[in-house]
């Protein structure tokens, strides 16, 4: 579904560049370095297959595609600071290989860069949007830390912290395609709701991808959760399924960050069902974001992002 937009992605790839441009190399240098490293591009992927599902074809899906990139971009460059990650997309991460104060502060540049983009859309309620997620965003990266070798965390306290920190932006970028389109209140909310029920279910599938993936595959190191001290969906489920002992081993290494039982933890996650329990938590998100389009008259966009809601859940990098 995503060659439907392959002409706009590279509009939005020369948007990117033209307003990567700046007098300061190590800027330049940091910034392309993270954005070639390629991904999914998934939320202005969604940004503009909402907008072609709306009949919207200005100019500003590209600009504000380009300004989610942005703001995406920088929350992985302070994210990987504070979780001392060595790995993304299968290469050393941008602190790895520039070190931590650049990363933060090419993350700054970008944050103020995507507000200035913002401005060209000369549209309020996008600043307010754009606003409140870049602000919300913030919020779930303290919960999570706060959260941190937490091991009594439960499934609402995880998706409390995983629909602040990853699944807003996926909100911002379809509700941002319903203002561009001049969509009614009602059609607004239910691109809102798709944007966050899709992001919800892309976090969880990320995070079950921590103990069954591989690592050439999703580009970050198995375990890696477990390192840092995360409690997430395949964990709680492991816990609540496993025996005592399975749930104290569990526990004790989500509290102290070790990783020396990984393989033992890897055997109770899959051993207790918690990977096919945390699937179906996806599956479940997936068809909340289905149902929030059950009213859009149909399109090739539209069942473009019906397909993508439905393909998230045979994800495997």
């Amino acid at each position: 579904m995503l060659d439907l937009i392959a002409g706009d992605m590279v509009e939005v790839d020369r948007v990117i560049a033209q307003r990567l441009d700046t007098g300061v190399p190590l800027v330049s240098q940091v910034s392309k370095y993270i954005i070639s490293a390629g991904g999914k591009r998934l939320r202005p992927a969604l940004l503009l297959l909402m907008s072609g599902a709306l009949g919207y074809t200005g100019e500003q899906r590209f600009n504000l595609a380009a300004v989610v990139e942005f703001i995406h971009t920088a929350t992985l460059l302070h994210d990987d600071v504070v979780d001392e990650s060595t790995l993304r997309r299968g290469r050393p991460t941008a602190n790895e290989s520039f070190g931590n104060p650049a990363s933060v502060l090419v993350g700054d540049f970008l944050y103020s860069r995507a507000f200035q983009m913002m401005l060209d859309a000369n549209n309020m309620r996008i600043m307010q949007i754009l606003a409140e997620a870049t602000n919300v965003i913030a919020e779930g990266e303290v919960l999570q830390l706060m959260n941190m070798h937490d091991a009594t965390l439960d499934e609402s306290a995880y998706l409390r912290v995983i629909r602040s920190k990853t699944a807003k932006l996926f909100e911002a970028s379809t509700r941002l395609a319903a203002v561009l389109a001049g969509a009614t209140p009602e059609v607004e909310e239910a691109c809102a709701t798709y944007g966050q029920a899709l992001g919800t279910a892309f976090q969880v599938i990320d995070d079950v991808l921590d103990y069954a993936g591989d690592a050439h595959e999703t580009g970050k190191n198995v375990g890696d959760d477990l390192r840092e001290g995360k409690t997430t969906l395949p964990l709680i489920f492991a816990m609540r399924r496993g025996s005592p002992a399975q749930a104290t081993l569990v526990r004790a290494a989500i509290e102290a960050g070790d990783t020396a039982q990984l393989g033992k933890i890897v055997e109770i996650v899959h051993a207790t069902g918690a990977l096919e329990a945390s699937r179906a938590a996806a599956a479940d998100e997936a068809k909340r974001a289905i149902h929030a389009l059950r009213d859009f008259p149909s399109n090739l966009h539209a069942d473009g992002l019906l397909q993508l809601a439905a393909q998230l859940l045979e994800r495997r990098a």
